[in-house]
């Protein structure tokens, strides 16, 4: 515990000694508000307690994390004005507080900065890291397409949303495991562990992140809960629903999901009854469960004696409220 923390608050702190240019305001303002907004870090985390693994001076792996940081708030930037969301951890999002073309440029001015950060590593590994980042960068973009994709499809099944959060959130997790222990000297076997652990690991946090949108307290959310609804995301409950559901249901939830013009109170609570009816709160945590195993089958697997930071990682992503 103690040492995720202090991971976090190291993260934080270089996040906030970052020198931006001043100029324009419209452009780097809004990257500083969204990296000064309270966040978790999992990814960079994940990368540093990789990379301590095999490496116990953080140093060294420390721009690279700061890389996979400027990354993921690149990914939120774009993901909120796709889908129109407007609060991201509890504070309005970057297209809502300026404008969606300003929050475009400032976007892809954090993914510039990301593979600047990526120079400053040692020659050594720099193309190997690069070559990782790049093709990973890419596949979140393939994600993040078939997830808007999904949105106008009727005929998706379980099966097809596992491989798009692979692809849009897991791919994420589980490189930047694999980057810090490459950067940490890990050997070949070991870093393609540890990137099946983060997949899964991945899998399992989405997961979690489709059950909280509905499930969670909202006083602890930072997003408004049920927003997956109103948006008509097509989730794990959704397609689950679907799949257990008599006609009656299924049609319900069908209209409901294409529906625009609903109360959106009432399309929640109409939504969240249906769920609650076929006992989707308790299979999705079985699906949890399930990739959760995975990641510690992978994790049991990985050659380095105290793995304890990396357990109690897995359970803080797995278990967590908000």
């Amino acid at each position: 515990m103690k040492e995720i923390i202090g991971l976090k608050q190291i993260i934080d702190k270089e996040i906030q000694n970052i020198d931006f240019p001043p100029l324009p305001n419209n452009l780097y303002d809004p990257i500083k508000y969204i990296l000064s907004l309270e966040a978790k870090r999992i990814r960079s985390i994940a990368l540093l307690i990789a990379h301590q693994l095999y490496n116990k001076d953080y140093k060294n792996a420390l721009d690279a994390a700061l890389a996979i940081e400027m990354f993921h708030n690149f990914t939120l930037i774009h993901d909120d004005i796709m889908d129109n969301a407007s609060l991201r951890r509890g504070s309005p999002t970057v297209h809502k507080k300026w404008n969606e073309n300003i929050a475009i440029l400032s976007g892809d001015t954090l993914l510039v900065k990301s593979y600047m950060m990526l120079l400053n590593l040692d020659a050594k590994i720099q193309t190997q890291v690069l070559k990782k980042f790049s093709e990973t960068a890419a596949i979140v973009c393939e994600g993040q397409q078939m997830d808007m994709d999904f949105e106008k499809q009727d005929h998706l099944n379980i099966k097809d949303y596992i491989k798009m959060i692979e692809k849009k959130t897991s791919v994420l997790f589980a490189s930047s495991f694999e980057i810090g222990a490459l950067i940490g000297g890990a050997n070949k076997s070991d870093q393609n562990l540890i990137y099946q652990f983060g997949l899964n690991l991945g899998i399992a946090f989405q997961l979690q992140d489709d059950l909280l949108d509905l499930y969670a307290d909202q006083s602890k959310f930072g997003k408004r809960v049920g927003g997956d609804i109103i948006a008509n995301k097509k989730t794990f409950l959704y397609l689950k629903s679907l799949s257990l559901a008599h006609p009656k249901q299924k049609e319900d939830l069908q209209n409901l999901y294409s529906s625009i013009d609903f109360n959106e109170s009432n399309k929640i609570k109409k939504v969240k009854f249906i769920f609650d009816s076929l006992n989707v709160y308790e299979s999705t945590l079985e699906t949890i469960k399930t990739y959760h195993n995975h990641a510690l089958d992978s994790l049991k697997k990985i050659n380095v004696k105290n793995k304890a930071s990396l357990n109690y990682f897995v359970d803080l992503l797995v278990k967590r409220e908000v």
